[in-house]
């Protein structure tokens, strides 16, 4: 079995680990664009070129299935990317967990790019399944980018920024951004330092994961034998994940993933 993941940078790596802990055995096969990235300030045109050329390189490693493990790829490209790529590889994208995060009753925050905060995807989702609790839009600007070159300096001022604007009362943050969720528990920390409740977190990794077994009919077994072996790819070539994938614990789990 091999499963691929792409993303614009280091944001695919929680989908990828979360995958390995379901199915030690599975192929990896990482995409990523360097040379494109971010992707958030692009044309949706432009996103969509850069991300079906990351879809490409994933797909000539002939993989079971694609996870679009990037938020903004799969609101603007996953139709191109499904209209080209599909039925022959199912394509699976990744859609900020709001569902789940509604269904304790809020209240909610969703953590999102700049971009996305306020953007009429988000808004329509918050319509669609939070419509009756109460939701507070929290823009990240900078946090994607210091996740991506792991600056510390640079995290520990964004998230404290962002949890400067979650209300107290907040009792689920919806992670809208695949970088943040490398940051879980330090966003925890940040966010439970100031609340009346105990805060959960909710991200789309481990259902992306599971969604992409499901679509090729194969099960869980976390017990299985690590014999998975890891492909990177950088903006088509062939490579090793960047260090800063190693500031983060799924990128060190990923590096025990087979032969690199």
């Amino acid at each position: 079995m091999k499963i691929a993941l792409m993303d614009s940078g280091l944001g695919l790596l929680a989908a990828a680990a979360a995958v390995h802990r379901l199915r030690p055995d599975a192929d990896l096969v990482l995409s990523s664009d360097p040379d494109g990235m971010p992707w958030g300030p692009r044309t949706p045109d432009d996103i969509t070129a850069h991300a079906l050329a990351c879809a490409r390189a994933a797909a000539a490693h002939r993989p079971d299935a694609l996870i679009v493990a990037c938020n903004t790829a799969s609101v603007h490209a996953l139709p191109a990317l499904r209209a080209e790529l599909e039925p022959a590889l199912p394509v699976i994208g990744t859609v900020p967990a709001i569902k789940p995060a509604a269904v304790g009753g809020g209240p909610v925050a969703i953590w999102a790019t700049p971009a996305t905060t306020g953007s009429p995807y988000q808004t329509r989702l918050i319509r669609e399944f939070a419509a009756r609790v109460s939701v507070v839009e929290v823009p990240c600007p900078g946090l994607a980018d210091a996740v991506q070159y792991a600056d510390e300096l640079g995290i520990d001022a964004a998230v404290g920024a962002a949890a400067g604007l979650t209300p107290p009362g907040v009792r689920a943050v919806v992670l809208g951004c695949t970088h943040y969720e490398l940051l879980a528990d330090r966003i925890r920390a940040a966010v439970q330092a100031k609340a009346a409740e105990p805060v959960t977190l909710f991200g789309s990794a481990a259902a992306v994961a599971a969604q992409a077994l499901r679509r090729i009919g194969a099960q869980p077994a976390p017990d299985a034998a690590p014999t998975g072996a890891l492909t990177v790819l950088s903006s088509g070539r062939e490579s090793a994940l960047p260090a800063e994938a190693l500031a983060y614990p799924e990128g060190g789990q990923l590096v025990r993933v087979g032969a690199v």
